[in-house]
């Protein structure tokens, strides 16, 4: 696995959102991404997560911040994650996992004494010229927004 740390150039990218609209990310040049990988819609820790973000989200965009969710998911599963909790930012499309190898989350993973390839529950903060900001690889997922807020001092 690859790993981005602060001070890198985020890796461009283009893909589509859970509605088919053509996303890349110097769509958001300018603008301060947060943009966190989680392994899957509709599990318990990553509706946490993405729940996390939804009730914070007037503060974060109060912040300047976009929200953008990737996962493995398909835009059917993404679309009804969005509606049943009401998540007011898009979710990314990476069935091919292009966006989790580029950013390097996805690779060996423990869970319950086994290890297997898979998504690791990542969070890249891009600031408003490209440049990875913040990297965590310990993301509470309780505690997502305040995590970011706190490690940036906001």
């Amino acid at each position: 696995m690859t790993h981005l740390k602060a001070g890198d150039k985020a890796p461009n990218f283009t893909t589509t959102d859970q509605d088919g609209n053509k996303i890349t990310l110097k769509d958001f040049k300018g603008q301060k991404v947060i943009l966190y990988f989680y392994p899957k819609d509709n599990t318990p820790t990553c509706t946490t997560e993405a729940c996390n973000f939804r009730d914070n989200y007037k503060e974060l965009q109060k912040e300047g911040f976009v929200i953008l969710g990737v996962s493995p998911s398909s835009a059917k599963q993404h679309q009804n994650f969005i509606n049943k909790f009401n998540l007011p930012f898009p979710l990314l499309m990476d069935q091919d996992l292009e966006l989790a190898n580029l950013y390097g989350v996805f690779g060996p993973k423990k869970f319950m004494g086994k290890i297997s390839d898979a998504i690791h529950r990542e969070t890249f903060i891009i600031d408003e010229k490209g440049k990875i900001e913040l990297v965590i690889e310990k993301v509470k997922s309780k505690e997502a927004s305040a995590q970011i807020l706190e490690m940036l001092a906001v």
